[in-house]
């Protein structure tokens, strides 16, 4: 075996080299980083192929001493930290002292600074490693950085570099996270002698975002802001319409450092979880600031990890911030017609009108309501075992009387209605079987689960039922019940409605038309009354006479067994059989004739990770979320379910117990609009 020997410092760069400049965009990185530390207000990047052939960085900063430019091409040298314990309260972007240093190893480097006090500049030049001692030059104030050829002496690493134009999108990557974090700042970026943005320094990131993303993105951000124990979250959130099939445009500052972060985009998830379909991201520009001595920055070689002192506290705080804001406002959905130049609408396109604030009143209850609910959802001792979707049925129940003068709708809104066969006397429950469905989706092999068949009528089950809707009453006025938007009739006005291809529903509004998918309705109304019992403690679970056996694989049986627990919250019972076998003992008493195998089945998907991503090492929360979602699915009415007119206006009542009756639990939309006036205007009505 070799003797062990010192190595050499050419070495060592190049071994920083390969930790800290992975291609021409980590160079940038780096040297952006500085010249924010020297507080500039200017700073300008040129960039030939792509980085490969040179990257100038021209910035006014407050410059090098010359005593200095020596040591800043050396090795673990700098001036930002000084001993370990400013480790942990640093306020710079850079402080570990190797970027130049490995840079000039693998490149041809070139160094101008002048200070303002200084007559002159001074130059410096390393090639490949070779260090030219620093001589007098003429430069403006600030920093000039040149690097050329970069990984000259590294053929292997310039061979993997991918093409010009790649490795130059890189690198705008790079800018455009600097530009974002420091508003103030001109900058310019230059490619092949052109320019490719220029920004002009502004008060307001909003302007910014709007030159990097465009209009269509930035005019439909909302502005959310919280302060909690010293720290402060700001910036912008994008409309649920606006989401990406990546995280790619979720971009987290802190204090002034972009970084990545998985406990802050969960929460993020969790914020819109219900709002978008599955697999989508949310938009997301977020700034948070904390004291440093709070977050240890030094975990990366990059700095783009960073460890927080109490990351629980971030992850409540902006979930909190989001959600709070959410639900002060009214995702509405409404179907638009794309204009074209002769004025006329050749198809119409699905899209999400702007957000409506909610009544104030109506805003201070959610407020309280989101409070209990974040307390339950992610409390460090006792968290609560369900995911995020927002109810106002997990708020203490209120049991008021009916205002003087209200009707009593419990006897058109009670869920057990839905479904039920009419000609049967009070008592009876027999469930409508359901069609074969029309969309690939909403079919669960032809199940006859129903919200007919799913909510016995029990004492149980009214006492429930009758305490959300006091809840919902008490939020309203005394003289009527209004309606959650303008756009839906208000509770016990004459609901002209009427079912098409067995699917959707066409209701008449005062403000135009809604057409409604009755599968995605009823599933969301299924889940809130779920949800809601399993935050009570409340879901009764009827065991089976004759245990259902389910056959799996070993490893599906111990996915299974592991949730036990959870499952049985929601009054789903499974043992283990033996001989690959598992039992199914029983089920929610609130869901009769459910295709319970086909549940188990999917159930399986979810764990093993075929489903949602991740979902097979969450936590225990959102297991049973996802349980949840699977269940309400199986019992809602189908694709193709034919429903008589009183279960149509039953179901349509039902909209006002629930917060976000305008998206199903998997973020689809449950409703679309159209206003008169634009039926109007479509007919030439309109002058």
């Amino acid at each position: 075996m070799p003797r062990i020997q010192q190595l050499s410092t050419s070495v060592i760069n190049k071994i920083a080299a390969g930790e800290v400049i992975e291609r021409p965009a980590s160079v940038v990185k780096e040297l952006l980083e500085n010249s924010v530390d020297a507080l500039a207000t200017r700073i300008e990047v040129d960039i030939v192929a792509g980085g490969s052939e040179l990257i100038r960085i021209v910035d006014d900063g407050e410059g090098i001493h010359p005593d200095d430019l020596l040591l800043s091409v050396s090795s673990h040298a700098t001036s930002k930290i000084r001993d370990a314990d400013d480790l942990f309260g640093v306020q710079t972007m850079g402080f570990r002292g190797e970027a130049l240093a490995s840079v000039a190893e693998v490149s041809r480097l070139r160094i101008r600074s002048r200070q303002a006090d200084q007559p002159h500049g001074m130059e410096i030049n390393v090639n490949l490693g070779d260090v030219v001692l620093p001589k007098a030059c003429g430069c403006p104030l600030g920093t000039q950085i040149e690097i050329r050829n970069l990984f000259e002496n590294t053929p292997v690493r310039r061979k993997f570099l991918k093409t010009m134009s790649t490795e130059f999108g890189h690198i705008n990557e790079q800018f455009t996270r600097v530009a974002l974090a420091n508003p103030r700042l001109h900058m310019v970026l230059r490619h092949n002698d052109k320019i490719v943005v220029e920004l002009p320094a502004s008060d307001r990131p909003l302007d910014r975002l709007k030159l990097f993303f465009g209009g269509e993105i930035a005019d439909e951000l909302i502005p959310v802001e919280s302060t909690a124990a010293g720290v402060r979250i700001w910036g912008y959130v994008g409309h649920p319409s606006r989401s990406k099939s990546t995280r790619k445009h979720q971009y987290l500052f802190l204090n002034g450092r972009w970084i990545t972060d998985r406990s802050l985009q969960h929460a993020l998830t969790e914020a819109y979880r219900g709002l978008l379909m599955v697999g989508r991201q949310p938009v997301a520009f977020l700034f948070i600031e904390l004291p440093p001595d709070r977050v240890d920055v030094n975990v990366h070689p990059t700095k783009v990890e960073v460890r927080f002192q109490d990351s629980q506290q971030l992850f409540r705080q902006l979930l909190a911030m989001i959600r709070s804001k959410f639900l002060s406002m009214d995702f509405q959905s409404e179907l638009r017609f794309p204009q074209t130049s002769a004025g006329t609408s050749p198809g119409m396109l699905s899209g999400f009108s702007q957000p409506t604030p909610r009544p104030i009143e109506q805003q201070r209850e959610l407020t309280e309501q989101l409070s209990n609910w974040i307390n339950q959802r992610i409390g460090d001792e006792n968290p609560s075992p369900l995911g995020t979707g927002f109810s106002s049925q997990s708020a203490s129940p209120r049991t008021p009387s009916s205002p003087a003068g209200t009707p009593d709708f419990r006897s058109f809104i009670e869920p057990w209605r839905i479904g039920r066969d009419t000609s049967d006397d009070e008592t009876s429950h027999t469930s409508v079987v359901s069609s074969p469905g029309k969309n690939g989706d909403d079919t669960s092999g032809g199940t006859e689960a129903t919200m007919g068949s799913s909510f016995p009528d029990d004492s149980a089950a009214r006492q429930a039922i009758s305490e959300s809707v006091a809840v919902a009453e008490a939020s309203m006025p005394a003289t009527s019940i209004p309606a959650t938007s303008a756009n839906t009739p208000a509770l016990g006005s004459s609901v002209r409605a009427m079912q098409v291809h067995d699917c959707y529903l066409i209701v008449e509004t005062s403000e135009g038309v809604t057409v409604i998918d009755q599968h995605a309705l009823h599933e969301r109304i299924v889940y809130e009354h779920l949800r809601a019992r399993v935050l009570a403690g409340a879901v009764e679970s009827q065991r089976l006479l004759v245990p259902q056996q389910i056959e799996v694989t070993p490893k599906e049986a111990a996915l299974l067994l592991e949730q036990s627990e959870s499952l049985q919250k929601a009054g789903l019972g499974l043992e283990d059989f033996g001989n690959g076998t598992v039992i199914v003992t029983g089920y929610p008493a609130m869901l009769r004739k459910m295709d319970l195998q086909g549940l188990v089945r999917d159930l399986i998907e979810k764990l093993e990770g075929g489903g949602t991503a991740g979902v097979q090492s969450s936590a225990r929360r959102d297991i049973l979320d996802e349980l949840l979602h699977m269940m309400s699915c199986k019992a809602a009415v189908k694709a193709g379910q034919r429903l008589s007119q009183e279960e149509i206006e039953s179901l349509l009542l039902q909209r006002h117990l629930v917060d976000d009756a305008h998206h199903c639990p998997h973020g689809r939309p449950t409703a679309l609009s159209l206003s008169r006036m634009e039926l109007d205007r479509q007919f030439g009505r309109l002058g």
